[in-house]
């Protein structure tokens, strides 16, 4: 599924395309998505209302309108938001076509139907949204080692589980939680309680640069993401754990591992990450 890298690539490339643009028709899909489509809110609040901008918080994307209204979009596992001409093919698995004052459409599809749409009304509080109880950013300035070694405390949760915990820090997901934690030299599996300050620094600063990294490279094509303008990101051309289990590191030629941990496929290196 689209994790924070590949959100935050498509909310740079919508940036530069929806602002100040118009809504000037809506077509909503009648199947069911991880949340029913809003199609009254959508009418009274997206429809002929002005983009004002394009904001991320951890894997979901906020449409700013300018009317004081928010539209929320939350991929799930295989859908895809991006721009179209008007008159490009429709999808059989559209949900959502937002016609803009350029000849040009916001299109939502989903084949999995796992995304959601939301909107909210003007002055609505966060708090009663998905979006409430998030941790802070991964690459936000509140993202420090001392803040994971205080939340850590006590505990002795894997450190891949608590990584991954959107209460704890937003939008690292499976596949960068085990790039991360290579990158920092990291065993997984590790207790959280057990790492030292100087493991934590390890973290926060892999994080940032696994996750920065990935971004610049258009994110990862694992599955089938594909960016606002229907390109695909070759960050998985730099992987060094994720799906390579068997393989030789890259570091020492030690086998790569996989195990299970919280029902998630997890790669490592044994000897690279103690």
């Amino acid at each position: 599924m689209p994790e924070l890298p590949e959100v935050e690539v498509i909310r740079r490339g919508l940036q530069n395309h929806l602002p100040g643009r118009k809504i000037l028709n809506i077509t909503a899909g009648i199947k069911k998505l991880r949340l029913p489509m809003p199609r009254k809110n959508l009418k009274k609040y997206i429809l002929g209302a002005r983009v004002k901008s394009v904001d991320r918080r951890a894997k979901f994307l906020l449409i700013a309108m300018d009317n004081g209204a928010d539209l929320i979009v939350h991929l799930g596992m295989t859908g895809r938001l991006g721009i179209f001409p008007a008159g490009a093919p429709k999808s059989k698995h559209d949900h959502l076509r937002l016609q803009l004052d350029n000849n040009m459409q916001l299109r939502f599809s989903d084949i999995r139907r796992f995304g959601s749409i939301q909107v909210l009304p003007p002055g609505t509080d966060y708090s009663t949204t998905m979006l409430a109880n998030l941790g802070p950013e991964p690459l936000g300035c509140s993202f420090t080692s001392a803040y994971l070694q205080e939340r850590a405390a006590g505990k002795s949760r894997p450190l891949k589980n608590f990584l991954m915990d959107s209460r704890i820090v937003a939008g690292i997901g499976n596949i960068y939680a085990c790039e991360i934690l290579f990158h920092a030299g990291v065993n997984p599996g590790k207790k959280i309680s057990s790492l030292t300050a100087k493991e934590w620094t390890k973290v926060v600063d892999s994080s940032r640069h696994i996750l920065q990294k990935a971004i610049e490279s258009g994110g990862t094509t694992i599955s089938d993401f594909v960016n606002e303008s229907g390109r695909s990101g070759y960050f998985q051309l730099e992987l060094q754990t994720y799906g390579k289990q068997g393989r030789p590191c890259n570091c020492c030629s030690t086998p790569i591992i996989k195990k299970t941990m919280a029902g998630r496929s997890t790669f490592f290196c044994p000897k690279c990450q103690k």
